[in-house]
Parts: structure tokens; C-alpha cells; sequence
């Protein structure tokens, strides 16, 4: 039996779904979070969709094997690669959530005409913004671009600088990007550089990121099945695949406060 008092695994091919991890522990104080960061894998945005989804599935039965009773795949990649056959193998373990359909929703309800979608390529190629977006709202144009340079970009701490202005002036100079009216930021390191996203439109466009949206999503489905935690939570827990002192330098800047990572080998 599922109960309240067990905790949210959250995954990610990195470091970038600590965004939505801090999101999660700010939405819902009292829940307990257990974080696994695939970095002996990263990018998924460069692996096959076969290679993704076998991550997917170790990492799930990792997360379940710790007593998760909901987890939230903090990636595009593996959201749009791999979701539907965790939901396969694990659905009557846990609850699941991704990044994509609580933004996609959220994007919907706007009644925009065209949007702007920036991802991993692996995520471009998947066609899972255009399938999702074009299934709730038909006549919604889409355009999509893979923009592969942001998030080693910001994993290396080129944000709100020079060298991260070019290249996103470069990328966001997309002539499909012209006349949108929103912008999709389908990755979860994206959010650290969305003033400078909102910045370049001039502030004339909406931007949309999944920390916030994945956020009340995870909590309306928790509430609907009677699992959020009223009591004291414990520590949450950080594992990584691979680790170097680099990548929990790099924490801070994704999850807002220090965090300690510990290395589990479960390849």
C-alpha cells in the first residue's frame, strides 16, 4: 500500500531537474524528495530514443525500490522518449508526472496562435510538442528548434554574460521565431537563463518554463489520491551516476542552496 508519508523520486539526465525539484520542495514543504541525476549518461539530448528508455526504466525501478509513491521525470528527453513505457511496466507501482504534458496544458489554455518551442535535439526529433500541442488545441502553429549549445552552456555557468547572449541571440534569431506569441523553454536547465530569454523579446512574447506547471501538477495528483505528506518530512536525498566535485559546485546555481551528492552505481 501506498502511503502518504513516502517520498517523490525525481530524475533527470543531469543536474537540470534540480529546477523542478526545487520547485516540488517549494510547492510542498513537507514532502521528502529523493533526487537521481544520470550523469554518467548525460546529454540524453544526443542518445537514441531505445537508449533513453532503458535509463528511464533502471532509473524508475531504482526510485521505486526506495519506496517513491510518485516520480517525476525532470527531462524532456526522457519525458518525450521514455514516458509512456515507464507508465507500461510501473503505473500500478506509483504515480508518474513529466515535464511536457503540464506544459503543454498550461500553453493551451492561452488560446495563442503560434508558438515557440526550444529544446534538446532528442526532444526536436521526438515531434512530441507538436503532437501534444496540436492534439489540444488543432490550429495552433509550432515551431520548434534544437539549441544543443544551451545546456552545457549554463552547466558550465555561462549565464546572464556575453558569451551566453550571443549564442542565445543567435539561437532566438530563428526566423520561425519572428511573429510568436509564446516561447516553450522544453528543457528543465532553461529556466536559469529565461530573463535572458524574456529580455530578448523585449518582454513582448510570454515564456514558459516547466518548474512552476510540473510543480502543481505533482501536487493536484498527489491531493486526488490522498498522498500528500502533512508531517515533518525527512532529508531529502541527491544521487548522481557519475560524480565530480564540478557537478556539485554546479548545484547550487540549479537548486538554489548547496546540496550534497552521492554517488550510486546502478549500471
Amino acid at each position: 500500500m501506498t502511503s502518504a508519508s513516502q517520498p517523490i523520486g525525481v530524475f533527470d539526465s543531469g543536474i537540470g531537474g534540480l529546477t523542478v525539484a526545487n520547485a516540488i520542495v517549494n510547492k510542498l514543504p513537507n514532502e521528502e524528495i529523493i533526487y537521481f541525476g544520470d550523469t554518467a549518461h548525460l546529454p540524453y539530448g544526443d542518445k537514441s530514443a531505445d537508449a533513453i528508455r532503458y535509463y528511464c526504466l533502471r532509473i524508475s525501478k531504482f526510485l521505486l525500490d526506495q519506496g517513491c509513491k510518485m516520480i517525476v521525470v525532470a527531462c524532456n528527453s526522457a519525458s518525450s522518449a521514455g514516458y509512456d513505457v515507464l507508465l507500461e511496466f510501473f503505473r500500478n507501482q506509483a504515480l508518474f508526472v513529466n515535464v511536457v504534458d503540464p506544459l503543454v496544458s498550461a500553453v493551451a489554455q492561452r488560446g495563442f496562435q503560434k508558438v515557440g518551442v526550444i529544446a534538446t535535439k532528442a526532444t526536436v526529433q521526438s515531434g512530441i510538442y507538436h503532437k501534444q500541442l496540436h492534439r489540444v488545441s488543432p490550429s495552433l502553429s509550432v515551431e520548434s528548434l534544437a539549441t544543443p549549445l544551451l545546456a552545457p552552456m549554463i552547466e558550465e555557468g555561462f549565464v546572464h554574460n556575453l558569451a551566453s547572449k550571443a549564442i542565445l541571440d543567435t539561437y532566438l534569431a530563428h526566423p520561425g521565431f519572428a511573429d510568436i506569441e509564446a516561447l516553450l523553454l522544453a528543457c528543465t536547465h532553461y529556466p536559469l537563463i529565461r530573463p535572458e530569454i524574456e529580455d530578448h523579446f523585449q518582454h513582448k512574447i510570454e515564456v514558459f518554463d516547466s518548474t512552476k506547471v510540473v510543480a502543481d501538477e505533482v501536487a493536484s495528483k498527489l491531493a486526488q489520491n490522498d498522498l500528500l505528506n502533512l508531517e515533518k518530512r525527512r532529508p531529502h536525498r541527491f544521487y548522481v551516476s557519475d560524480y565530480t566535485q564540478s557537478f556539485e559546485e554546479t548545484t547550487r546555481l540549479f537548486y538554489g542552496e548547496a546540496i550534497q551528492l552521492e554517488q550510486y552505481q546502478i549500471w
